[in-house]
Order: C-alpha cells, then sequence, then structure tokens
C-alpha cells in the first residue's frame, strides 16, 4: 500500500513541478505572458461564441447545424466538469503554491479538470473534420489553450490531461449520435 501512495505523492509532486516550471516563463517574458493570456482569453468563450455566431451567417443552413452541435456540446461539457469540480475541489496551483504565481482570471475556483482545454478539444474534433482548412489555426490553438493553463499557475498538467480526455469523449459521443441520426 505505501509504495502506491508513493507513487500518487511522485505524481503529484511532477505535476506540480511542471506546472512551477512553465509558470516561470511568463515572470521573465512580459511578451509571452500576454500572449498566453491572450490564448486563454480567447478560449473563455469568445472564439467559440464568434464562431457560433458566424458558422450560420456564411454557411447558411448547415451552419445553424454545425453551431446547434456546438451549443450541444459546450452544454454537455459544462454540466460534465462541474460535476467533476464539484466533487474533486481541487485548489488551483497558484492557490495550493505560493511560488506559482496567477497569470489570468480564472472563471471559477476550481482546477480539475480544465474546461478551457476541455472545449478546445471537442471543438476542434468536431469542426475540423468537417472544414479541414480550421485545423490550420484550430490544432495550433487547442495545443497552446492547454498549455496556457499551465503556464498562467491556473491548472496542473493533469487537469489538462484529463480536460482533453473530457473533450474527446464529449466530442466522440455528440458525433457518434450525430451519425445514427
Amino acid at each position: 500500500m505505501s509504495h502506491s501512495l508513493n507513487a500518487k505523492q511522485k505524481a503529484v509532486h511532477m505535476d506540480a513541478l511542471t506546472c512551477f516550471r512553465l509558470n516561470r516563463w511568463i515572470l521573465h517574458d512580459p511578451q509571452l505572458h500576454l500572449f498566453f493570456k491572450a490564448i486563454s482569453r480567447l478560449g473563455d468563450g469568445m472564439l467559440w461564441y464568434g464562431m457560433m455566431l458566424v458558422f450560420p451567417l456564411v454557411l447558411g443552413a448547415e451552419g445553424f447545424v454545425v453551431t446547434a452541435l456546438m451549443i450541444l456540446m459546450a452544454a454537455l461539457g459544462v454540466v460534465a466538469y462541474k460535476q467533476i469540480k464539484k466533487r474533486t475541489v481541487r485548489p488551483r496551483p497558484f492557490v495550493s503554491y505560493r511560488s506559482i504565481k496567477q497569470g489570468a482570471r480564472t472563471l471559477d475556483q476550481f482546477s480539475f479538470p480544465s474546461g478551457h482545454t476541455m472545449h478546445a478539444v471537442a471543438f476542434t474534433l468536431l469542426l475540423v473534420p468537417l472544414y479541414p482548412v480550421l485545423g490550420l489555426f484550430l490544432i495550433p490553438f487547442t495545443i497552446l489553450t492547454g498549455l496556457a493553463r499551465i503556464v498562467l499557475g491556473l491548472h496542473y498538467p493533469s487537469d489538462v490531461f484529463m480536460g482533453a480526455a473530457l473533450g474527446l469523449f464529449n466530442a466522440t459521443l455528440i458525433l457518434r449520435s450525430e451519425e445514427r441520426r
């Protein structure tokens, strides 16, 4: 039993250490800090809401369907991650460790999982197969979103990983149910 506890302690330590090391990037480079803050701010919903508004204007009826799927995906994701956050109540890295600096505002109190990463992964998995050219922007944006959450001291790597896994699950669930229609 102590062996597994030791492994858990090591994993928690590596999670915090990785967050600390990446968080140092923004302390020494104000431009990099602004860049990751901008990525994070876009991931707050601005980018996704903008796309939801533009799709029907540009694509007509098909755009309404895509927007409806994005709204459904977002709603399902919010319900899932809020339930998980309510049960795990994991403090954010900057709350748990004074050496980790908060690099941007948060939308809620707890860390696990990363909702920004969850939405970015889910929407990217929905949109890129439909409109491959969007992959040139969305794939790097999704990766940078997950990285930004750690760099800004808002999430641990495990939060981002779980957010990505939830996004994958959410996208798979919605896309498979759409295929069955």
